[in-house]
């Protein structure tokens, strides 16, 4: 059984990048209006919005800088003084410098925490309570393989998207009799994002990968929908990756 998503209203933050933006159509293919944030590439998600309002739902776009002291509440509030409430919170906005362990200071450590937990926190306690309230809610967040097995990235990278699994694991026992799922997908290696944005999929790192290729946005945003859709599933970090991690 799954439950449909028709007239939900969903907030999905980093909608600009590839992941984002493609969760958001296939939320807006299955009958949700969206809220879209973005940081710095507000052509980027202007032209999502557009590509969801041409999908017949509504679309609104809000600028947040989630690495800012207490960003993550704003964008939830904003809504939320809406006539509107959330119903579903897809955290997808994360920072992922590259970086070797030596090289990762003080600074850099404290704005990926700030971006990839801090405000996925903050945003998630903010529409928690509604969510209980009514009886009814969505949390994905999205996380990486690089959480389960430490990744390239580097350890910044790595342990702010394990702080993830935790924060959803606490939260998902202790709403779910009230109708509100939390679960995390943890991607690997997809084209067309930030961090791999020209590779077409035919270099060294689709040879590491067990599929021979690289993953697509889309891909992603078919499980994200699955997931979102079915309310049975909680409490679940669930690897979207072509098979590199076995677990």
């Amino acid at each position: 059984m799954t439950f449909s998503l028709d007239d939900r209203q969903a907030l999905v933050t980093g909608a600009s990048g590839g992941i984002g933006s493609a969760v958001a159509l296939a939320l807006a293919r299955a009958g949700a209006d969206l809220v879209l944030t973005y940081s710095g590439h507000r052509d980027e998600a202007e032209a999502v919005a557009g590509a969801v309002t041409r999908l017949g739902r509504a679309a609104t776009t809000v600028q947040a800088d989630l690495s800012a002291a207490g960003a993550g509440r704003g964008p939830a509030e904003r809504v939320m003084s809406s006539a509107r409430p959330v119903d579903v919170l897809v955290a997808n906005a994360g920072a992922g410098v590259l970086r070797a362990w030596q090289d990762v200071d003080d600074e850099l450590w404290a704005q990926t925490f700030a971006v990839n937990v801090t405000a996925v926190w903050q945003l998630t306690r903010a529409v928690l309570p509604g969510m209980i309230e009514r009886g009814f809610g969505r949390i994905l967040l999205v996380s990486s393989v690089a959480a389960l097995t430490g990744g390239v990235v580097g350890p910044h990278y790595a342990a702010s998207k394990a702080a993830l699994h935790g924060l959803m694991h606490h939260l998902a026992s202790r709403v779910a009799r009230a109708g509100v799922t939390v679960n995390a997908i943890a991607p690997a290696l997809i084209s067309g994002t930030r961090m791999l944005p020209g590779d077409d999929g035919s270099g060294d790192l689709a040879t590491r990968i067990p599929v021979g290729r690289l993953g697509q946005p889309e891909e992603i945003a078919d499980m994200a929908l699955a997931m979102l859709t079915n309310p049975y599933l909680t409490s679940k970090v669930i690897t979207v990756d072509g098979g590199i991690y076995p677990g």
